[in-house]
């Protein structure tokens, strides 16, 4: 599956659409992480444990929105997007989207 944040795949032509495909997850921080980043907060420095967090919502929420375009028969996915929105206190939703379409 080719993905690409371009409107088109660069040397390929696009001859099938198939509309949009999305996935996506919801993740809850962790107490621990928490306690980690507020530590952080007061000396600086990366929230690794945020990171981590935000890398595997990312990986899964585009695994989702792979396998829906696969489902319909595409071979790539252009003008892929990601989006985050709260969902809870403490919960967000990371959200990957993009069209389906068969390139040759």
């Amino acid at each position: 599956m080719i993905l690409s944040n371009l409107e088109e795949v660069p040397g390929r032509q696009i001859v099938e659409f198939y509309g949009v495909v999305s996935g996506s997850t919801v993740r809850a921080k962790h107490i621990g992480r928490d306690f980690m980043a507020g530590l952080k907060n007061l000396v600086g420095g990366e929230l690794k444990g945020y990171t981590e967090l935000l890398h595997e919502a990312r990986e899964e929420a585009l695994a989702r929105m792979t396998q829906q375009a696969q489902s319909v028969g595409a071979n790539a996915v252009v003008n892929v997007r990601f989006s985050t929105s709260s969902v809870a206190q403490g919960a967000a939703e990371l959200f990957a989207y993009g069209t389906a379409v068969r390139v040759e």
